[in-house]
């Protein structure tokens, strides 16, 4: 078994140690970073370098976790035809913006803003919503509701959100399961709930309530 985690905006995959840790405890499983450019190449761009990744990979079961961004290359990476010669597994996707970011649109308003988002909001990226989860896997969602981060800089978030996505934006319809914890964005990685019930949707394909 093989769990692969791919990070979000800005980020390299590092942050991510401690909760790669945790999921390889309670699996009994090798975890593996994918580390992509996720300002100097689009959303498509880096769900087909994923892609390549994968195919690569040789193992009975292959779970992915993504953060932020990192759930968006999954998403965009299950639109592909051939996704179905993939091993089987499941995914868990960590405050993602499914539905779009109000925080990078506030941010894209400014040029400097649009220069640091770079091709994350190129084509079907951060400001693009109306997403509904088709792939054959099940997929289950974290949102946080701890509002610290980012996106309060920018501007308030009209709603429930990690303090830079949206509660909202992380809905999918389609998706098998939704879970809102209290966390912030970046928190969720130093979770011990947030690793509890990422693991127990790798395994049974439901969070626990």
């Amino acid at each position: 078994m093989i769990v692969v985690f791919v990070h979000g905006l800005w980020l390299k995959g590092h942050e991510a140690v401690w909760l790669r840790y945790k999921v390889s405890q309670e699996l009994a499983a090798d975890t593996r970073q994918f580390s992509y450019p996720s300002v100097n190449a689009s959303i498509a761009a880096n769900a087909a370098a994923l892609a390549q990744v994968l195919s690569e990979i040789k193992t009975d079961t292959l779970h992915l976790v993504g953060h932020s961004l990192g759930g968006l290359v999954i998403y965009k990476l299950f639109e592909a035809p051939n996704i179905a010669a993939l091993p089987p597994g499941r995914i868990v996707l960590l405050g993602s913006p499914l539905q779009g970011s109000r925080a990078a649109q506030s941010l894209a308003r400014v040029p400097l803003g649009r220069k640091i988002l770079g091709q994350s909001i190129d084509g079907d990226g951060l400001t693009t919503g109306n997403r509904r989860w088709r792939g054959a896997r099940d997929l289950g969602i974290i949102a946080g509701d701890l509002a610290a981060g980012l996106g309060r800089v920018m501007g308030d978030l009209p709603g429930p959100s990690d303090g830079t996505v949206m509660v909202e934006e992380t809905k999918l319809g389609g998706a098998t399961d939704h879970k809102i914890l209290r966390v912030s964005h970046t928190g969720m990685l130093f979770s011990v709930e947030v690793a509890r019930q990422t693991v127990l949707f790798l395994k049974t394909g439901r969070f626990a309530r």
